[in-house]
């Protein structure tokens, strides 16, 4: 007697459960009655001879072979929409779907290139996640997005990395601090308190590891996750700071700022485009993986804000 095996609509079911955490609001997710949904999962339960699904509280959770049958259900989708991708492809079409995850810093420089992108190729339906390091890891764990920007991936996961852009740490102060125009030591500014990223941002990272080496501690005042409000602060006169060029405006100066000429800076670490080493990337996500490596170095030859007096 031949084996049952699963279908795709018992996977819709399963995933939907899975993403919803209830029986039903996936019914109503798919315009099906809980009892459809329920018997489609009871029939993979008899195929794989182990529970999915186990009820805490009003919540249903994965069980161990739930989770393993989620990361499947992932898997699958990403062949499926390399397939459609394909087939559209070979239609003379550049359709499908695209979904970016990226760290805040990343927004000032990468819906730019994402917008160049959009223009080339207009039927490609773009999902694009702004989130901290934490939350995006988290995602690329979980195999969410086709590709995740950021500079320092996990080293636990296996991966596949691709360097595209500098990004370079400067040190920035209100227009008019007594160091602008003139090249110091950091450690000029060791009686100053700093506003810095929060820790666990690669920002953050890039400059304790740049501390540590030197022998040195900055006084912090304060702690943020937005680039934006670091910036505000500074040009208040509440501090100096460390931050990406990525983060700060067009012109500084306009805006109260002036980037310090400090010795060792600017830090400079490369932005990367990664995801999991088992992915089988789309073609629209390989698209614009090679649109992201070409225009970086277009982005890198723009102008930026420049080392001097306010």
């Amino acid at each position: 007697m031949p084996r049952r095996r699963i279908t795709f609509r018992q996977l819709e079911a399963f995933a939907a459960v899975a993403a919803h955490r209830s029986f039903t609001k996936a019914a109503a997710a798919l315009h099906l009655t809980q009892p459809a949904v329920s018997l489609q999962v009871k029939q993979m339960v008899e195929v794989l001879g182990l529970p999915l699904f186990e009820q805490q509280g009003r919540e249903v959770l994965l069980t161990e072979a739930g989770e393993e049958m989620s990361k499947t259900v992932k898997a699958l989708d990403d062949v499926w929409n390399r397939l459609e991708s394909a087939i559209d492809d070979l239609k003379g079409l550049k359709r499908g779907r695209l979904r970016v995850a990226l760290v805040p810093t990343a927004r000032s420089f990468l819906p730019r290139m994402l917008g160049d992108f959009c223009r080339r190729y207009p039927e490609i339906d773009v999902e694009m996640e702004i989130a901290d390091r934490e939350r995006v890891v988290s995602r690329l764990r979980g195999n969410q997005d086709d590709l995740y920007i950021m500079v320092y991936p996990p080293e636990d996961l296996e991966l596949v990395s691709y360097p595209f852009l500098d990004n370079e740490l400067v040190v920035i102060a209100a227009a008019g601090h007594w160091a602008a125009g003139q090249r110091i030591e950091l450690g000029a500014l060791a009686s100053e308190r700093f506003i810095l990223r929060e820790t666990g941002s690669g920002s953050r990272r890039t400059i304790d590891t740049h501390l540590s080496q030197a022998g040195l501690k900055l006084d912090v005042r304060l702690t943020l996750n937005s680039n934006e409000a670091i910036c505000d602060l500074v040009a208040s006169g509440m501090g100096p700071a460390v931050l990406s060029r990525h983060a700060l405006p067009v012109d500084p100066v306009t805006q109260g700022l002036c980037i310090l000429d400090v010795k060792g800076f600017p830090l400079r670490k490369h932005w990367r485009a990664v995801h999991l080493k088992s992915k089988a990337l789309s073609l629209p996500a390989q698209a614009f993986l090679d649109h992201l490596l070409q225009g970086a170095r277009a982005e890198d030859r723009d102008a930026r804000p420049a080392i001097g007096s306010s």
